[in-house]
């Protein structure tokens, strides 16, 4: 089954109006949106109703949020899952601050359970304590199916992971995959550029996902060119259509 392929709403962080969010994803050739905390309030429950109508009414499909923490605040936390069974989703992207560690993991599992939903790991590259392969495998022996991995092929890059790699290694754990790509100058500085044009190989990652199976959604992330991303959007939506077509319909 291909995957849902789209947008990351941090793309258009110019805007935290949703509707014309919703029009800018149109406008880059897609009708998919992972929305982050820049568009939603998610601890405003009044804020959602009308975010979810907002890309509904646009033709937008909204497959997951994030990237969103969760720690040990459980009235807080349920703000993101009741988010997500308002707007029928069956993923989050999250991450867990390391001070919060380990009553976030239990936390996290049984609100997962509870509202029937995955959660991928967001792997913020070589700075952050979840950024390498071997901190995701220890999180996921302390935790249910229920957590996976949101993997970003870019920060996993900025990691020095193979982003190919690691769906290889996770497998039945990938639950999102992030589409990004990074260049690196002299002190390994990352700069956004189009998909595939970097240090990405797509090919090989497209034959990574379609071996292991996945059906997750496919998210674009280029947080470059933030007064208008439309047009590199869509040269980085034509190149993924053009280089992964087992796992992109």
């Amino acid at each position: 089954m291909p995957s849902l392929f789209g947008v990351q709403s941090y793309c258009f962080r110019n805007t935290n109006d949703n509707a014309q969010t919703a029009e800018l994803v149109k406008s880059c050739g897609l009708d998919t949106i992972e929305v982050c905390r820049v568009h939603v309030d998610f601890e405003d429950q009044s804020a959602h109703a009308p975010a979810i109508e907002a890309y509904r009414n646009a033709g937008v499909e909204l497959v997951s949020i994030g990237v969103n923490p969760i720690d040990t605040d459980e009235a807080k936390a349920r703000c993101l899952f009741e988010f997500a069974r308002k707007a029928g989703l069956r993923l989050m992207s999250i991450d867990f601050p390391i001070e919060a560690v380990p009553e976030c993991f239990a936390l996290a599992d049984r609100l997962a359970e509870e509202y029937d939903i995955r959660l991928g790991v967001h792997n913020h590259g070589g700075r952050h304590w979840l950024g390498s392969a071997q901190a995701l495998q220890w999180v996921f022996r302390h935790t249910s199916s229920r957590i996976g991995v949101s993997l970003d092929t870019a920060w996993a890059l900025d990691s020095r992971e193979d982003p190919v790699e690691m769906v290889d290694r996770f497998a039945d754990r990938v639950y999102i995959v992030h589409l990004k790509d990074f260049l690196f100058d002299e002190a390994r500085n990352p700069r956004d550029v189009i998909v595939g044009t970097g240090n990405l190989d797509l090919p090989a990652l497209d034959k990574a996902l379609a071996d292991t199976g996945f059906t997750g959604p496919a998210i674009l992330e280029y947080e470059g060119d933030v007064e208008d991303p439309v047009p590199s959007l869509r040269e980085c939506a034509e190149a993924v259509r053009t280089s992964m077509p087992r796992t992109i319909s």
